[in-house]
């Protein structure tokens, strides 16, 4: 065991917890104030349940021994085995590694809520939470990170391009097209009500994605710190590019539209953060704004209801950062890795491909039958009357300001 390891990884887990609040907030100031609560809810309320998944049974499916590539065992039902010991290899007790996956576990399925924002049931959300969780997300995190077949096949995902970005979009896809659009979108204004609550919730997203992407190496050592360090700039480029395109197209920059940029560049680098250079980074950062940018603007041509972009951003975003782990990759940067394609080995590239298609076609699958049964047996979405008064009163009997 290494205490500087063991400290560093304690502050990462830390800093990966306070990035859920941050997304509450930073999805809590783009909807209507009729709907605050209910969206910082919808976020908050994933720290408790998924929390209570991963010590019964989630930690086990996602990293016990594996059965046959495609799920964890049951050594570690209950956290059974996972104490101050640490992992084989490692230099950091079992428990904290544990503690950390825990927290890349809880924002996931929080990241779908932007898609069916302003709209659905309470207790079809907290449902949704649970059995998405059990039947997408630990599947698709031992297939990445627990031996599962992605792994073994070589396939990079440094800190979750492919388990948690890639998944949580294509999740957000369906729930947006089974729900429908929100009552008056594309007739009446449905402007953020609190851009500030927004852009205080991007920097704590910001903040805490250095303990994601460079916690994720598990170490206080080189990689952490290259993961670091493209991590900011892939952040700074993918800001500079949003607003840059939004100014060009729309004739304004605007601080919705750097915020966006932002979370656009943290999630494109984060599969490649410890395996690409600061300078790969720029190109990462800069293809990440721009690509997440156009994929918003489409969504309003194809007509779906995306309320808060989990598609264009996390679902666009998580699919050019895998595939950009296949371009920009380097043995140089960490001989753990491997080289991609602009370093001589386009076998990669391929590999990234498959990998993000099967999380795709499997996200979606899973998610239309989740989602199909759940309206089947208790209905997904608020009634009319509801949702015009807004989640706040009608779900919960709670108002986010009296002014």
């Amino acid at each position: 065991m290494n205490s500087g390891d063991t400290a560093f990884m304690l502050i990462a887990t830390a800093m990966v917890m306070i990035m859920t609040p941050g997304l509450a907030l930073f999805y809590g100031g783009m909807v209507r104030s009729k709907n605050v609560l209910s969206t910082l809810l919808q976020s908050f309320i994933c720290l408790a349940v998924v929390t209570i998944i991963w010590v019964l049974y989630g930690y086990s499916l996602a990293f016990g021994t594996d059965v046959g590539g495609l799920i964890g065992g049951l050594d570690f039902l209950l956290l059974r085995g996972v104490g101050a010991e640490t992992m084989e290899g490692g230099t950091i007790p079992h428990l904290v590694f544990c503690a950390f996956q825990l927290m890349f576990a809880v924002i996931t399925p929080a990241l779908i809520t932007g898609a069916f924002a302003e709209r659905i049931k309470f207790s079809a959300f907290l449902l949704f939470t649970i059995l998405w969780t059990t039947l997408v997300y630990l599947p698709i995190c031992h297939w990445v990170w627990g031996q599962g077949w992605i792994s073994s096949h070589g396939g990079l995902d440094f800190a979750g391009g492919t388990v948690i970005h890639i998944n949580s979009g294509a999740a957000a896809l369906v729930a947006a097209l089974l729900i429908g659009k929100r009552k008056g979108w594309g007739k009446e204004s449905l402007h953020p009500h609190n851009l500030p609550m927004t852009l205080l919730g991007a920097g704590i997203l910001w903040f805490g994605w250095f303990g994601f992407n460079a916690g994720s190496a598990l170490a206080a050592d080189g990689i952490a710190a290259t993961a670091f360090m493209t991590t900011q700039v892939a952040a700074g480029c993918g800001a500079l590019a949003w607003l840059m395109a939004e100014w060009f197209y729309q004739g304004r920059p605007t601080i919705l539209g750097a915020a966006s940029g932002a979370i656009a560049g943290l999630v494109a680098i984060t599969p490649a953060a410890g395996y690409v250079s600061p300078a790969s980074a720029i190109l990462i950062g800069l293809a990440g704004g721009m690509l997440c940018y156009f994929a918003v603007l489409v969504k309003n041509k194809l007509g779906y209801d995306d309320a808060l972009d989990v598609v264009g951003i996390h679902g666009v975003g998580g699919l050019w950062g895998a595939l950009a782990t296949g371009l920009f990759a380097s043995l140089a940067v960490n001989p753990g890795g491997a080289d991609g394609l602009f370093f001589g080995n386009a076998k990669l590239l391929l590999i990234q491909a498959v990998d993000a298609g099967a999380t795709i076609v499997y996200s979606l699958i899973m998610s239309f039958i989740i989602l199909k049964g759940l309206d089947l047996l208790i209905g997904l979405r608020v009634d009319s009357d509801d949702e015009v008064q807004g989640l706040d009163l009608s779900q919960h009997s709670e108002i986010g300001y009296t002014l």
